[in-house]
């Protein structure tokens, strides 16, 4: 889903979650987001993932949602502790996005975050 600036319309970012599958029927979706960091510190990634969480709670009936950031991704670890979600650990030299001079894949870390929908529901966090 897009994250548009609601007075110019304006694609900022995006966001995702409500994964199709195995996950699905267990009640678990993996969920995300992007945004331009021209726009980040202004509170837009944290409406946009709080409207998206309700909704997978409320609406789609998820049980469970969890996030994947990068160890050195800061801020997507602070909206994750923002939104209320939990740190439950890190998988060491997870995956790979970039590769070093040789063409070698150079890993990263990985922290993941969940929530459960009855932790949200008791306190949805306020803008």
């Amino acid at each position: 889903m897009a994250i548009c600036l609601k007075q110019t319309g304006q694609v900022i970012g995006d966001l995702f979650g409500g994964a199709t599958g195995e996950e699905e029927d267990e009640g678990t979706t993996p969920v995300g987001w992007n945004l331009n960091p021209q726009f980040g510190g202004q509170g837009y990634a944290f409406e946009a993932a709080r409207a998206l969480f309700d909704h997978l709670f409320r609406s789609k009936g998820f049980r469970r949602l969890y996030a994947s950031v990068e160890d050195h991704n800061m801020p997507s670890q602070r909206l994750c502790e923002k939104l209320g979600m939990r740190r439950e650990g890190v998988f060491v030299e997870f995956i790979s996005f970039t590769r070093d001079e040789d063409g070698s894949p150079i890993y990263e870390n990985t922290v993941q975050y969940a929530i459960l929908r009855r932790e949200w529901m008791s306190g949805v966090p306020a803008v």
